[in-house]
């Protein structure tokens, strides 16, 4: 009878432990399930120089250094090996869509513009409109007032005027002071 005991004991030991694993198992689902609904805010990340194609139209052979300073700025990567390659990269990560990357290289030949080595590139409207797809489009309101408005509105009051400030002095004491 001890025996049979025992080993009910042990049977239900056993079976609790292994309900204790299957629930633990199942939790773990549920909260990968959990964690899966609610993911977190991810920040867009814009590294480097955008190039409008405007501004990529802008440089033509023969143009000196300092005007391709002038047009698109700083270029994010050049080479003491390159001297004469100037490397403008623009990457864009968002949160859901593929990131973005464009590239634009100026070749120099002395002190002008030698060629421009590109892929098209999204004009600055184009760029912009991207940056707000993910919005809400609302018609923005008119923040205008009509004539009749204007004429509801109190006159303000007028300010009373200043009182004039006090003449600068002639002179003004030494800074430091004398030698002993």
């Amino acid at each position: 009878m001890f025996d049979l005991h025992s080993r009910s004991v042990r049977l239900i030991m056993v079976l609790a432990g292994t309900a204790g694993l299957l629930a633990c198992g199942s939790l773990d689902n549920a909260s990968n399930r959990i964690v899966g609904l609610v993911t977190p805010y991810k920040v867009d990340v814009v590294q480097g120089n955008f190039v409008s194609s405007e501004q990529a139209a802008m440089l033509k052979p023969g143009i000196a250094r300092p005007q391709v300073l002038d047009i698109l700025g700083t270029p994010l990567l050049t080479s003491v090996f390159h001297a004469d390659r100037w490397e403008y990269v623009f990457t864009l990560k968002r949160q859901g869509l593929p990131s973005q990357m464009r590239k634009l290289a100026v070749l120099f030949k002395g002190e002008e513009v030698d060629r421009i080595e590109t892929e098209p590139m999204p004009s600055e409207a184009d760029f912009v409109a991207s940056l707000d797809s993910g919005r809400s489009t609302r018609k923005v309101p008119v923040l205008e007032l009509s004539e009749e408005s204007l004429k509801l509105l109190p006159v303000p009051a007028k300010k009373p005027e200043a009182a004039p400030l006090p003449a600068l002095p002639a002179s003004y004491p030494p800074l430091e002071s004398a030698p002993r």
